[in-house]
């Protein structure tokens, strides 16, 4: 299941990017920022008790302003309110109850999401406990007193959250149909690929409201099996202010990448790659998703007989991270190559679900050592004792060593050379985690 989206809005200086850093530190539990977003980190993984999901900063809500930058930063809320699944709704204990409060609470009203009401800056519980019951008058139910620079209360902040966030075991009926996410930057064709993948050649079976205002999930059924297409047509508006909506556009991202099994980042063949596409494609690789590159626009490309493998070689440069991806040159206009898009999908869903028997690991594992001597440090040599594969989607392998210091980087990737030379892999990444066990043992 993927995870819940928690997004924090509020006015503007009431300390939402306070409480962000506050969650997205070492503080608390397990974080960390994924590789590729924007500066301004406008998301990041939390887990708190059981419970793993993605939150969410926003720019200040001026309801009334009509600054364009401040219209544009109201607008891209919105989007974070339509796809999260719980809103954190913050005001400010020392700047009391203002009407512009009042106007974000009937905004978030509308929206029908779950809200629950931080009220901040209570740095001392005593002195300012009397002055949070004011926010009672904005009927958003029990507001809860946190500091965020203090780091008070956010323990019942959270535990508050998690209560709206769905049973983990509860199972939709369409779990079991592949998710596959269309992403990229704006104006690449990733429309005009879902069109086509849903127009009348195709069955489409059914409509499924999505998150946002603009994204819509469709059921397709090709060759006998279903699909669950999430579009993110909608990434960005075409606007000069594109910093501000570019953090925005992630949102969505990381929201249609979360609920999809395999993920279809769509390149612009005349534009060539871009860093933007770097970023988008560091998500789907940080979250462990099946990925393949569609190229689109091939058919406006002149070629001649080194055009392919000159292009092919640039995108794997840039998205150097990820060697692993599928690469399909196709059209949207023409529908050149679509077809087999999801014959890649097939191949890269079973390479996600591939398990190997330890023996078989293992065996690579002995061969692989011999070719390659595990490092040393100060006399002190790495010894790696087995291999055990214990989970898929992502393929997840624990390798136990005699000390976890001694297993550089280089080393493992090594390891996952062999491991995809024998088995193949192609699409999906490998995880590795790494235990130590002590030679008695």
């Amino acid at each position: 299941m993927s995870k819940p989206i928690v997004a924090i809005v509020g006015r503007p200086n009431v300390g939402k990017s306070t409480l962000f850093n506050a969650l997205a530190g070492e503080n608390i539990s397990i974080v960390k920022d994924t590789p590729g977003v924007t500066r301004d980190r406008i998301y990041a993984d939390v887990t708190w008790l059981n419970y793993s999901f993605t939150m969410v900063d926003t720019g200040g809500i001026e309801p009334e302003s009509r600054d364009v930058i401040i219209s544009q930063m109201r607008e891209q809320a919105q989007i974070a309110i339509d796809t999260a699944d719980v809103i954190i709704f913050m005001v400010d204990v020392r700047q009391g109850l203002q009407d512009s409060d009042a106007k974000v609470a009937d905004m978030l009203r509308r929206s029908a999401k779950p809200v629950i009401l931080a009220v901040n800056k209570v740095d001392n519980f005593e002195k300012f406990l009397m002055d949070t019951y004011e926010f009672y008058n904005l009927g958003m139910g029990d507001p809860v007193p946190i500091s965020s620079s203090g780091r008070l209360g956010i323990g019942d902040l959270l535990d508050e959250v998690v209560k709206h966030f769905p049973p983990q075991q509860e199972q939709n009926e369409d779990d079991d149909i592949p998710r596959i996410a269309i992403v990229g930057k704006p104006n690449v064709g990733k429309s005009s690929i879902v069109n086509k993948l849903t127009g009348n050649s195709r069955a489409i079976v059914s409509d499924i409201a999505g998150t946002t205002r603009d994204a819509i999930d469709s059921k397709v059924k090709v060759n006998g099996r279903e699909y669950i297409l999430i579009d993110t047509a909608g990434l960005r508006r075409k606007n000069k202010i594109k910093e501000e909506l570019e953090r925005y556009s992630i949102v969505r991202t990381v929201s249609a990448v979360e609920k999809a099994d395999i993920v279809v980042l769509v390149i612009d063949a005349v534009e060539g790659v871009t860093e933007q596409d770097a970023k988008i494609a560091g998500i789907a690789h940080e979250r462990g998703k099946g990925i393949i590159v569609a190229v689109n626009k091939w058919d406006a490309i002149e070629k001649n007989n080194k055009t392919l493998n000159e292009f092919t070689a640039k995108v794997r440069n840039t998205l150097s991270f990820m060697p692993y991806a599928e690469i399909l040159f196709v059209s949207a206009q023409t529908g050149q190559r679509l077809p087999k898009l999801f014959e890649t999908i097939d191949m890269v869903l079973e390479n996600q679900s591939m398990r190997i028997q330890t023996g078989v690991l293992n065996e690579i594992l002995t061969e692989a050592v011999a070719m390659q001597q595990p490092p040393s440090d100060r006399g002190r040599r790495l010894k790696i004792f087995y291999m055990t594969q214990v989970a898929v989607k992502p393929p997840t392998f624990v390798i136990f060593v005699n000390d976890k210091e001694l297993m550089h980087f280089s080393y493992t990737r090594y390891l996952e050379n062999q491991i995809r030379e024998a088995f193949g892999f192609r699409g999906t990444s490998l995880k590795f985690i790494v235990r130590e066990r002590k030679d008695k043992e």
